[in-house]
């Protein structure tokens, strides 16, 4: 969601010799694979080595922008045994596919206790494959319902109670609004589809840790049908608007700057980017004063909504050299202060629920505990080392939005999936 700056690259690659080459001042070096953000990671490196007072350094080295390509490399240079990977960001959905091979370092027992005392139950579970914590919790992210006070009044719905899909569906067509949803075929519509069925308190996969061979998914049920009528009456009225099927996070959240803006599903990170459009004068000036939050829409009105997880999670690469060194940076990385610290400087919440009672954290984010509360229910996507190939046959099958049927893509969807994994058709 935030651009990597331009001399990333290079550094990335400065990093990397760096790190071959050892240091003259005997001071061990842990390298830290870090996804681009606004240079938070990079500050918290510095001050952590700053804070170990000569008992490590971290460098950092970036990885590519978009997730798929961050695992491929990870994944890539675990297998090939890099004692490089000392440190690793890494997102929740692919933590199943690096533990299972073992190219994780366990994380010890006094480790867990400590970075875990407090954390939200949504990015707790995120951190973990099994029973078992894999990874430490860093910054968590989930998805809430943005929505443009003024339409929401005209439509009579009150906010500060749940609202359904349907009902902000039948506002924004009642007044001739658009709805901001991601209909592009990427990652985001496997966030909303697990969304969608974990609202019905059910999971896409019946035993996530089941083999290829024995896997079963289930979206050729009740809870299936019921997410694709809402994905399939979005695309085939138009409520997401004419350029759905290219509609990223980005794009629908400048889709609801615009005067047909209505509702909206998004991460938090629109929050500081309307003010700045506002304060830039790319968008009316009045447009975040019309702006409300509220919990993620629910799909049945007595269900409480499962918010969508994203965020990042701190694992240690298995053939590290320094593994107890690592995991004392990352004790230092993951505190509740240096969570809130990276919240107000680059808008990625944190796992910790006390680093929301930072007074900048209200201050800079008023819609913080609404955030709060959606962490502390938020769930996984489909947690299994077959993440990859799950997630991208969600993605051809329900895009585009107007071609989704509730009676037939939820079973297609399901025969698909285990086609590929028994290795009877490609991606």
């Amino acid at each position: 969601m935030v651009k990597a700056r331009s001399a990333g690259a290079a550094a990335a690659a400065a990093v990397l010799l760096l790190a071959g080459c050892g240091d003259d001042d005997g001071v061990t070096t842990l390298t830290w694979y870090i996804n681009p953000d606004d240079g938070g990671q990079q500050a918290l490196a510095e001050q952590c080595t700053e804070e170990a007072d000569g008992a490590y350094r971290i460098q950092t080295s970036l990885l590519p922008m978009d997730a798929p390509a961050q695992r491929e490399q990870l994944a890539r240079r675990l297998a090939a045994g890099d004692s490089s990977l000392d440190i690793m960001s890494i997102d929740p959905p692919f933590i199943p596919e690096l533990a299972t091979p073992g190219f994780l370092a366990p994380v010890p027992e006094d480790v867990a206790e400590r970075t875990t005392e407090d954390t939200l139950d949504g990015a707790l579970a995120g951190a973990m494959w099994g029973d078992e914590l894999v990874t430490v919790p860093f910054w968590a992210n989930t998805q809430i319902l943005w929505y443009r006070e003024s339409v929401a009044e005209a439509a009579g719905l009150d906010m500060d109670e749940p609202v359904t899909w349907d009902e902000i569906m039948d506002a924004a067509e009642e007044q001739d609004k658009y709805l901001g949803v991601q209909g592009v075929r990427a990652e985001s519509m496997t966030v909303w589809v697990n969304a969608l069925v974990e609202s019905q308190d059910e999971s896409i996969l019946v035993d996530p840790s089941a083999s290829a061979e024995e896997l079963e998914t289930n979206l050729d049920s009740e809870a299936g049908a019921n997410a694709a009528s809402i994905i399939s009456r979005i695309g085939q009225e138009g409520l997401g608007g004419p350029g759905i099927a290219s509609m990223d996070e980005n794009q629908s959240m400048l889709l609801f700057q615009r005067d047909n803006g209505s509702f909206m599903v998004n991460w938090p990170f629109v929050w500081a980017a309307t003010n700045s459009a506002a304060e830039e004068g790319s968008i009316d000036a009045d447009i975040p004063e019309d702006i409300g939050w509220a919990l993620y829409p629910r799909v049945d009105p007595d269900t409480p909504a499962a918010h969508p997880l994203g965020g990042i999670n701190l694992g240690v690469g298995a053939d590290s050299e320094h593994p107890e060194l690592a995991y004392e940076a990352i004790e230092c990385i993951v505190t509740p202060e240096n969570q809130a610290e990276y919240f107000v400087t680059n808008g990625n919440p944190p796992s910790s629920e006390s680093a929301f009672d930072d007074p900048r954290v209200e201050e800079d984010f008023p819609m913080a505990d609404v955030i709060r509360e959606a962490l502390d229910s938020a769930a996984p996507r489909p947690q299994t080392p077959y993440y990859n190939e799950i997630s991208e046959s969600i993605q051809g099958r329900f895009t585009p939005l107007s071609g989704v049927d509730e009676e037939t893509t939820p079973a297609e969807t399901d025969t698909y999936i285990m086609e590929v994994l028994r290795g009877e058709r490609l991606l």
